[in-house]
């Protein structure tokens, strides 16, 4: 089992488990504010293509390239635009220098 890891790490592609652990999708974006630490959530990508957010209190767990939900898909709003807050689209580019 990997070991847990930071929102910070999170990119997208990730693989999303719901609170079954059942594979539910991938990340799409990570929306937070970096400098300031904050999580907000995630959007992802389900099965046969709708998006869903995630707010950052629907996380179970993250752990290198799977993040597991608290919640099912089913309880995950339709329209992320309604519920997402107005933080920033957080990517990481592993080819940087440190």
């Amino acid at each position: 089992m990997a070991e847990p890891t930071s929102w910070l790490l999170v990119e997208a592609g990730w693989e999303v488990a719901d609170g079954s652990g059942e594979l539910i999708g991938e990340v799409i974006a990570v929306i937070g504010d970096q400098d300031a630490d904050i999580f907000d959530g995630l959007r992802i990508e389900a099965e046969g293509g709708e998006e869903r957010y995630v707010p950052a209190e629907s996380v179970a767990e993250i752990a290198e390239g799977r993040v597991a939900l608290a919640v099912d898909l089913a309880e995950l709003s339709e329209s992320p635009a309604e519920d997402e807050p107005g933080g920033v689209e957080i990517s990481r580019d592993r080819d940087a220098e440190p």
